[in-house]
């Protein structure tokens, strides 16, 4: 969301086989834009949001190869999100794609999907602000906003329209193509700031190092000017600013070490 990470710096990173996740995008993607003529026809509420963001959640689930506890992935996700079961009203649940991308996102519903790429390159403080950033987008009502602009602008309102409301139970075709719409998503400038300080405040409370949410962003601003920027595009095409972020996020670390040690 964001593109994905619209998710944290959204956010950020996943993965299994290239192929099959290569594929999953290629079969969505010739859905896109089936029914831009429909959108103005179609009010969408939030029960209706939470709903078919929870149905989508299922369908990525289901269309994603899942590194589940018994893997080293899935354990070591398990590890660092025990006991975030809630966090401001809001009910989380996590898991990791096993995909061949940099990447991660949380749906208004709570759900957070990390990409096994991301946790690859981020240690666990790093991966953790990318976590809380994430959470920030869902918490700030972000992610409820994108995944309504994902609706209207998909195949899936067109056959809302026809039906003169949301339609109860999406076709496969018309859930790939809500999918793809979510995850290539963007948030604002003004959102990412808030997320980034969400994510900052989420990890120093917790005990994380303070600087892990500006070194994490700074390791997807490198990489997206190098040999991987291919992999990380996606993502970063939403994430406005990131270098200057990154630095505030340092200036955010500085005076909270400082403050520390009066």
């Amino acid at each position: 969301m964001k593109k994905i990470a619209s998710i944290l710096f959204t956010a950020v990173a996943m993965f299994v086989s290239a192929d099959s996740f290569a594929q999953f995008k290629l079969n969505m993607g010739k859905l896109a834009g089936a029914a831009a003529d429909a959108a103005t026809a179609v009010t969408i509420s939030d029960e209706d949001v939470a709903r078919l963001s929870k149905e989508s959640v299922d369908w990525m689930d289901a269309h994603n190869p899942i590194a589940d506890e018994t893997t080293e992935y899935g354990a070591r996700l398990k590890r660092l999100t025990e006991g975030l079961e809630e966090v401001d009203g809001v009910k989380l649940n996590f898991k990791v794609y096993h995909v061949v991308d940099v990447n991660a996102f949380a749906c208004g519903d709570g759900s957070v999907r990390v990409f096994s790429s991301l946790m690859d390159i981020m240690d666990d403080d790093e991966l953790m602000s990318i976590i809380g950033h994430e959470i920030g987008h869902v918490v700030h009502g972000d992610s409820k906003a994108a995944f309504k602009r994902a609706y209207l602008s998909s195949a899936a309102v067109k056959a809302a329209s026809s039906a003169g409301g949301v339609a109860g139970k999406l076709s496969e075709g018309a859930m790939g193509d809500l999918v793809v719409a979510f995850t290539e998503s963007q948030f604002s400038k003004s959102q990412e700031y808030d997320a980034d300080k969400y994510g900052f405040d989420f990890i120093v409370a917790r005990g994380f190092d303070p600087y892990a949410s500006s070194r994490a962003l700074q390791k997807l601003v490198d990489l997206a000017g190098g040999e991987k920027a291919s992999v990380v595009a996606k993502m970063f095409s939403s994430h406005p600013d990131s270098e200057k972020r990154a630095a505030k996020l340092k200036e955010m670390a500085d005076e909270h070490v400082a403050n520390q040690q009066k």
